[in-house]
């Protein structure tokens, strides 16, 4: 029954976030009032509320699965393989399945929802705060490492994180300004194996 309702839950989130984005998009973030997006998703301002404390928080809904992303990667990783490159080996694969996490996805539904994140500062700063917790679950699983101590552990996450977003945040920019994702997979895949190489060549995990 509690499965039952947490997907029923998930639902309404979706719902309330997608309503919530068509209007961004089609007015802008901060021309639209959260008593406006309660009124076209149907629902009370304080049952709006109850699923996000705040207006950011429904543009960004669509992050939420992805926090904890690199976590359960480093997690669920094979006993054989190092957490970098697990994690290595994720980004590869999120490029080649143009993963929009990663930057390089070019259709046009998803380049209209990053120009709105990239283009609003409230977003921006609320994106730094979701890229810090995602550092955090990260120091966890890597803190379960051998010889592994909290302090490195929150090092190298952050490190981790940091890049991850600078790759991410490059795609975006070089497809914003018209390059197509195929034409630009291969150097992504680049940027990537350089990235990689400098946390492996730095990081003792």
């Amino acid at each position: 029954m509690s499965g039952l309702r947490e997907r029923k839950k998930e639902q309404t989130r979706r719902a309330l976030s997608d309503a919530a984005i068509a209007l961004f998009l089609k007015k802008g973030f901060d021309a639209v009032s959260v008593a406006e997006i309660a009124d076209a998703a149907d629902v009370s301002k304080p049952t709006l509320f109850r699923y996000f404390p705040a207006k950011e928080d429904l543009a960004l809904h669509r992050f939420a699965d992805h926090e904890d992303e690199a976590a359960r990667v480093v997690a669920g990783r094979p006993a054989d393989l190092s957490p970098l490159d697990a994690l290595r080996a994720h980004v590869l694969d999120g490029l080649e399945r143009r993963d929009p996490v990663t930057g390089l996805c070019d259709h046009p539904a998803v380049l209209a929802f990053q120009r709105l994140l990239y283009g609003t500062p409230a977003l921006v700063a609320r994106m730094y705060a979701y890229q810090s917790r995602s550092a955090a679950a990260l120091a966890e699983s890597l803190g379960d490492e051998p010889g592994a101590d909290a302090l490195g552990a929150r090092v190298a996450a952050g490190q981790i994180v940091a890049v991850l977003r600078i790759l991410a945040e490059e795609n975006v920019r070089r497809i914003d300004a018209g390059e197509s994702a195929d034409a630009l997979h291969g150097e992504a895949v680049e940027a990537a194996e350089r990235a990689f190489a400098g946390l492996r060549d730095g990081l003792p995990y």
